[in-house]
């Protein structure tokens, strides 16, 4: 029994509280070397005598990795409050007691030895958004969607799709245009638009924030913003608005007044300024984002600073009622004003979706406290590096695919930003070397998979580019250059995660094999059942279905019914896959 690989903690992805009366516990130990796990559990001041009347369940093993396998369980403490240990046995009869003080031959009598839950306080739990577990979202880059009123087109505008994207072109797309095509949005299954920035600002992609209380006026006006909210909530679709608060942009009025007044200027504290006189060309000597001197990072620990954020966090919700804010370089920015952010806006509407750009394991951020999920990158790298580049072969995506489902809380998880590509990104179609029975596979994945999925706009029709600005041409509405036959595939998708409850968000996901280019997953809801077989690769193959020999199983795609023999051969053509339904 390898000890050194056995580890819990009493708090993050490995203890939590799902509800008011329910806890979740989790286990890892070392790939293939434990059989069994039991909780060892009971409340702590449950005694009888000297003796701790503690009760014994056994764990389901949740995934595996090549290096870890990982065990979960339910636990509803009647009083809310809980002392538990693991009784681990190895594949050759072994047994061990693991507690927090460390591991033992027997169960322990001293009760300070065990993990520790000390109370559920409702007051604590994770709330994340209800809506956002069945929002299917579609981002736009709004100078790039569609152009409803040339009346407000900047001077230098372009015509539609008349060049290929630049740093600094610009085509005219606007709010009117955005609200011209609702319906095609409608039509897709789509109920979550995610814009990129629209506040005022120089660039064309407007990361670099003038005045974030003023729409940039290339978009349209308040007015036309009110519009384009209530049109997209009277068709069930929910508005995110993108906030860049780490840094601003070059010509914000403050950092101007800085570069006016140096020293003097009443703003110097609203930035981190190394020394005097400011250099704002080439590197500067500020902290900027990156090195980017006309991203000067904004000082969110200055009281001044810290108020004007706010009010705009508070601004744009209570006016205007977005259904949530993304997070540009949230990991950048310190966790005291998060935690202030979240306060404020929740305030004024309690399930607004708190968003986070964060790339990298985001933990520290998924308390409850700060932000309710962040853009699933974890997910788009294994994904994109599987299913479009094919960087990773089975094994590897199922190890990795396994390890994101195991990182955050299961209510994390269920909204957690599932993204393929985006205006950061190459468009995937690009990625999948322009091999569109690749990219349906991603989709099918994106799709089936845990988490509230995000189209760019695009993707749907079969839209290619390469990586900034590539990635952000015109969207093509000459509806004989568009993919017809993808956007069925996607909106075929979208509608069965809806009808179906085991293809949707709430429902229990794990890896069954990884066999040269095949992965097969499940999916579990209720009685209800589903198997996913998907053969990535451009041969055809056959695959041994072991778990489902001698059943009866629906294709849901084709609805055609089929009895599997004992021995469960499918043969799959190239790029081929299925979803069974045991029935």
């Amino acid at each position: 029994m390898f000890l050194e690989a056995i580890h819990h903690r009493a708090n993050d992805q490995y203890l939590y509280a799902k509800d008011a009366e329910t806890i979740h516990i989790m286990l890892e130990t070392k790939a293939n070397d434990i059989k069994k796990v039991e909780l060892i559990y009971a409340d702590p001041y449950h005694f009888q005598g000297n003796q701790w009347q503690y009760s014994q369940r056994e764990m389901y093993k949740s995934g595996s990795t090549s290096l870890l396998d990982y065990w979960k369980i339910t636990v509803e403490p009647e009083f809310r409050r809980l002392r538990y240990g693991f009784r681990c046995i190895d594949i050759n009869d072994n047994e061990i007691i693991y507690t927090e003080k460390g591991f033992f031959n027997r169960v322990p009598t001293d009760i300070n030895s065990y993990f520790c839950f000390p109370y559920i306080h409702a007051v604590d739990l994770f709330k994340e958004p209800e809506w956002v577990k069945d929002t299917v979202w579609y981002q736009i880059f709004p100078d790039r969607f569609a152009n409803g009123d040339s009346t407000i087109n900047p001077e230098s505008t372009l015509p539609w799709g008349s060049e290929e994207p630049s740093q600094t072109n610009i085509f005219g797309g606007d709010f009117q245009g955005i609200i011209d095509h609702l319906d095609y949005l409608v039509e897709l299954g789509i109920n979550g638009i995610y814009m990129t920035p629209i506040f005022k600002a120089y660039s064309n992609h407007k990361y670099d924030t003038i005045d974030y209380f003023e729409i940039d006026p290339q978009f349209g006006d308040k007015e036309t913003f009110r519009k384009l909210i209530k049109e997209c909530h009277d068709r069930g679709i929910k508005v995110m608005l993108d906030a860049v608060f780490n840094h601003s942009g070059y010509y914000f009025e403050p950092f101007q007044d800085v570069i006016k007044n140096q020293e003097s200027s009443p703003f110097k504290d609203w930035f981190h300024i190394w020394n005097y006189p400011i250099k704002t060309e080439g590197y500067p000597n500020y902290d900027a984002f990156g090195f980017v001197a006309s991203m000067p990072k904004l000082n969110t620990a200055n009281q001044k600073v810290k108020e004007y954020l706010l009010d705009v966090g508070k601004y744009w919700v209570e006016e205007f009622d977005i259904d949530g804010w993304r997070l540009d370089v949230a990991n950048e920015v310190d966790h005291t004003f998060w935690r202030e952010f979240r306060k404020a806006v929740k305030e004024i509407k309690k399930d607004v979706y708190i968003l986070g750009e964060i790339w990298h394991d985001a933990i520290k951020w998924l308390q409850g406290d700060q932000f309710d999920a962040v853009m699933n990158y974890p997910f788009t790298k294994s994904a994109v590096d599987y299913f479009a580049t094919q960087k990773m072969d089975s094994t590897e995506f199922m190890d990795s695919i396994t390890k994101v489902l195991h990182m955050y809380p299961q209510n994390v998880n269920e909204v957690s930003f599932n993204l393929l590509g985006s205006h950061d990104t190459a468009r995937v179609l690009t990625m999948a070397n322009n091999n569109k029975e690749r990219l349906k596979l991603l989709f099918l994945f994106q799709f089936s998979f845990i988490g509230s999925p995000c189209i760019y706009y695009g993707d749907e029709i079969g839209m290619d580019g390469g990586g900034d600005p590539g990635c952000r041409k015109c969207m093509v509405w000459n509806e004989e250059e568009q993919d017809k036959e993808m956007f069925e595939f996607v909106r075929t998708l979208i509608q069965l995660r809806r009808d179906v409850p085991a293809f949707g968000n709430l429902s229990n996901f794990q890896f069954i094999k990884a066999e040269g280019n095949v992965v097969i997953y499940s999916k579990m809801k209720g009685n209800q059942e589903l198997h996913f077989i998907i053969n990535n690769s451009h041969l055809q193959t056959n695959i041994t279905l072991e778990h489902l020999s001698n059943c009866t199983v629906k294709d849901i795609f084709s609805n055609e019914v089929e009895k599997l023999d004992n021995k469960a051969i499918l043969k799959l053509n190239a790029f081929g896959y299925k979803c069974f339904q045991k029935i």
